[in-house]
């Protein structure tokens, strides 16, 4: 079950922002750890629009896990969400939604946002938890989908070598990332979808994304001249 958007009423309180002390994503001039990184250009352009950081002050670390918090504060920067159209009754926690979170962690302001910008997380979300490469792909799609207002598709299958390991819940939003161009099967036909993710291979699907995004803008609101 999807965690209940509670708490919420009108319009904005800018509490939260996304300028919290985040270990897991610390701001950096540069890295010293992607010499040998194909995406090293793209890593670097995501460090330099603020859409992620380092681990600490010089290294990157591009071959470690991604958690699912750290998965989801890459959603929510990629995309600018905010909870600034909600007022709230009282202080919104993370625990209000998730029942294992931290309200006390770095990346609580950032599941909060989730919670109320249609992130389809379960209630029991684990933080801790490595995300695997569909988990991701998954909610980083159907994220998109729903903010940057791209119309449904009807679209002819790629065939996936290793298809049979996906879950069914995550085929077509899988389905549609290949068709957008914001993931590729490796050389072999794979997408080695219970993969864990990487920080290198996350940063290259938020990359190809808000390139996607600015490629297909949302179309303006009835009424309002582009």
């Amino acid at each position: 079950m999807n965690a209940r958007r509670t708490f919420m009423v009108l319009s904005a309180l800018g509490v939260l922002a996304l300028t919290v002390a985040n270990p897991a994503f610390a701001e950096t001039a540069s890295f010293t750890d992607l010499n040998q990184v194909t995406t090293k250009d793209k890593i670097i352009s995501l460090q330099q629009r603020g859409y992620l950081h380092g681990v600490n002050d010089k290294q990157f670390q591009p071959d470690a896990a991604v958690t699912a918090a750290q998965g989801i504060q890459l959603i929510v920067n990629a995309l600018s969400l905010n909870i600034d159209h909600i007022r709230f009754i009282q202080p919104p926690k993370a625990t209000h939604y998730y029942a294992k979170a931290d309200n006390n962690a770095w990346y609580a302001p950032a599941l909060i946002i989730a919670a109320h910008n249609g992130l389809e997380l379960q209630a029991d979300l684990d933080p801790n938890q490595v995300w695997s490469r569909e988990q991701f792909l998954y909610h980083l799609i159907t994220a998109i989908e729903q903010h940057g207002q791209l119309p449904m598709i009807n679209l002819a299958p790629v065939a996936i070598k290793d298809g049979d390991a996906l879950t069914p819940g995550y085929q077509g939003a899988i389905q549609r990332a290949l068709h957008f161009g914001i993931v590729k099967l490796d050389a072999n036909g794979n997408l080695n979808p219970k993969a864990a993710i990487t920080r290198e291979e996350a940063a290259e699907l938020i990359y190809n994304a808000i390139e996607f995004l600015q490629a297909h803008p949302a179309p303006a609101p009835e009424g309002v001249q582009p």
